[in-house]
């Protein structure tokens, strides 16, 4: 945690907030890969 605050304090709140939405995004992203890779096989049977 107090790595986080000093990261906060030498880089400002915006950016943290950007980069974590980012990591979540990112997430989410390689779920919706996973889904449209299986894609095609659900579609056959």
């Amino acid at each position: 945690m107090a790595e986080w605050l000093s990261f906060i304090s030498e880089a400002g709140f915006p950016i943290v907030v950007c980069l974590y939405l980012l990591y979540r995004i990112e997430t989410r992203l390689d779920q919706m890969i996973l889904s449209i890779d299986s894609l095609p096989d659900r579609m056959k049977g």
